[in-house]
């Protein structure tokens, strides 16, 4: 696909500095350059600038007052426009509001931090992900996605002793045994199955009222990216699959998982659900798709905007699979 790059959280072509990551002299100079900036998180939701036009992540100075409710030592992200970025975490603050809608499938509430200006709030990254730029998207996804490895990995997986963070967030080392650990990202396929004028739709017990969308599941080990798309099919839908072909990838800090999306061309219509797997499974017609994506069809929502199943949907069709 020659739009492969144009799903949401890719593309951006952020300079991630990787060099530098090991290079204490570097790091110290780099905190204390009056380019470089900041992008904080609460609870995985990063802080975000709102006004009429929409919203753009922001960037703090490293001498902002807010950056004392930090815990933890900042992660390098890498350069933007030749200028260091960082991420913080202050996960530990408690917010002055209501809480109930945190960590919900739709959390729509943002928190307000007092030393910060009105318009900036922390907002669930896939409530916002749309309205990013690209840089923003990439740059969100990243400090989420790693923030989250090391909240649930703080000890070593070899000997169960207390690690330490190094290579400016990029690895933990365990003190104890020595042990290395660097950050996890969870293959899963995400599959288009057609056949004919009809796509593959499921979902999940716990979505929204309607919501269906693309098959999905994890790459399991010694397994290719083909055989998990089939394997997957068949396990949740009871459908069998032939020829697969990779078409798009997108990293998915929900999680931390990198979607690959295939296309499958299934043989069989029948289906099968496995209930322990998925809720439900349905044959779509590309008129019934395309009514839905309008908001014509009841009781059919598509994928959400900014997945990468939404992405393979439109490209399905729009004919621009190629």
């Amino acid at each position: 696909m020659q739009s492969a790059e144009q799903v949401t959280f890719g593309g951006s072509g952020l300079d991630r500095t990787a060099e530098l990551r090991g290079d204490i002299p570097a790091l110290a100079a780099l905190m204390q350059d009056f380019s470089t900036r900041t992008i904080l998180l609460w609870k995985g939701k990063p802080l975000v600038v709102r006004s009429e036009h929409g919203c753009s992540l922001a960037r703090l100075p490293l001498t902002h007052p807010v950056l004392r409710e930090a815990r933890s030592g900042p992660i390098l992200l890498g350069r933007e426009d030749g200028a260091a970025r960082f991420a913080h975490d202050i996960s530990e603050w408690t917010p002055d509001a209501d809480l109930s809608d945190v960590g919900a499938f739709v959390d729509r509430s943002v928190q307000t931090h007092p030393t910060l200006p009105d318009d900036h709030g922390f907002a669930e990254l896939r409530n916002i992900m749309t309205a990013l730029s690209s840089r923003d998207a990439e740059l969100a996804a990243t400090a989420k996605a790693i923030f989250g490895w090391h909240e649930t990995h703080g000890f070593c997986a070899r000997c169960g002793a207390p690690s330490d963070v190094t290579q400016a967030g990029w690895q933990r080392v365990c003190q104890s045994c020595g042990g290395s650990h660097f950050p996890r990202t969870d293959p899963v396929v995400i599959m288009l199955i057609t056949r004919g004028n009809k796509v593959l739709l499921g979902r999940s017990p716990g979505w929204p009222e309607g919501m269906y969308s693309c098959l999905a599941g994890f790459v399991e080990p010694g397994e290719t990216i083909e055989a998990a798309v089939r394997r997957e099919v068949w396990e949740e839908a009871g459908v069998r699959v032939g020829e697969v072909r990779y078409l798009s990838s997108q990293p998915w800090p929900f999680p931390a998982s990198l979607m690959f999306g295939c296309q499958g061309i299934a043989t069989s219509e029948d289906i099968t659900i496995d209930p322990n797997e998925i809720e439900d499974a349905l044959w779509v017609s590309r008129e019934e798709v395309m009514d839905a994506l309008a908001g014509l069809r009841e009781g059919l929502l598509p994928a959400r905007k900014g997945a990468i199943a939404h992405f393979l949907l439109r490209h399905w069709l729009a004919d621009t699979l190629e």
